[in-house]
């Protein structure tokens, strides 16, 4: 591999920060589970091992989804838009749970008619039991 990594990773149109958005989808259902960002060495990670790894602004590192919390997800197929400016993984999360709320999905809230954001889908295990 060349230090600029293999040609595909060439063809991906990275931000000016070096990032690319990141939407899991579950390969079964199709829902939107979550979005996050990548960079080089986040993708190809993830292409290595086979499980999601995304780069965490916030943090300023690499985070491999389920580090803390056990919800890895394995990827079954990578696609990139017609710009080739996002990156959909194709996944399936182990124990059901994708969002740090302990939700399936972090797109669980909904605008509803009187103009509020509601929570359309339950905690499925509590954030205290997740992270330690």
């Amino acid at each position: 591999m060349s230090a600029a990594g293999p040609s595909w990773l060439n063809e991906v149109r990275w931000d000016d920060q070096g990032l690319v958005p990141a939407i899991a989808q579950d390969a079964e259902s199709g829902d939107v589970l979550m979005f996050a960002w990548m960079n080089r060495e986040s993708l190809a990670l993830t292409v290595e091992r086979g499980e999601a790894v995304y780069w965490s602004r916030s943090r300023g590192r690499l985070w491999f989804k389920g580090e803390e919390s056990g919800h890895v997800q394995k990827v079954r197929e990578i696609r990139v838009d017609c710009d080739a400016d996002v990156v959909l993984l194709k996944i399936e999360q182990v124990g059901g749970i994708a969002c740090h709320t302990g939700r399936r999905s972090c797109f669980f809230q909904k605008l509803i008619p009187d103009g509020r954001w509601e929570a359309a889908e339950p905690v499925l295990k509590d954030p205290k039991e997740i992270y330690k």
